[in-house]
């Protein structure tokens, strides 16, 4: 799906509050996951995308090869822009949208393997939705999560830390699920 354009929230838009991950964020973020390091994270992989906004995440990775991706949002603007996304690329077959709060997840249909975690920056929830993407069983063992935040993030409980990395105010945590 290289060099196809996402349908993204533009200046006045409703959904302004809404802080996609850059472009330099994520190329540089699916350089770091496609390296070897951890594998190959892409391959055949469930994919659940938390706050999700564009839904660009998850549909990258399915772009490098996951099976499906779960987009996870409750915000309304984010959930058109994943729709018209989603519609766009023609991976209607292979994605889902839960429109709900991520840290009120539905029981899972299977565990994912790669997870992504963007929540608003400084609001404290990304911690209460790993928690709850746990709980529901959308956590596989030794499943890879990718967390984004304003400031490096420590490992929760049940949780390893692999790496942390920094591009410019975004802080990229690597956590290995035990």
């Amino acid at each position: 799906m290289r060099g196809r354009r996402l349908a993204a929230v533009g200046k006045g838009d409703a959904g302004a509050q809404l802080r996609p991950t850059t472009d330099r964020v994520r190329e540089a973020l699916f350089n770091t996951l496609a390296g070897g390091r951890f594998g190959d994270p892409f391959d055949g992989a469930l994919v659940l995308d938390l706050f999700a906004g564009t839904g660009a995440l998850g549909l990258e990775a399915l772009s490098r090869g996951a099976a499906e991706s779960v987009f996870v949002d409750d915000g309304r603007a984010a959930q058109k822009l994943v729709r018209a996304n989603i519609d766009a690329l023609g991976v209607a077959d292979r994605a889902r949208l839960i429109t709900r709060d991520a840290r009120r997840l539905p029981q899972a249909h299977r565990p994912a393997s790669l997870v992504f975690l963007d929540p608003p920056y400084g609001k404290d929830l990304g911690a209460p939705a790993l928690d709850a993407a746990r709980s529901a069983g959308w956590i596989a063992p030794d499943a890879l999560v990718v967390w984004e935040e304003s400031a490096p993030q420590p490992a929760p409980p049940g949780f390893a830390l692999l790496d942390t990395r920094r591009y410019g105010d975004t802080h990229v945590t690597l956590l290995r699920a035990r």
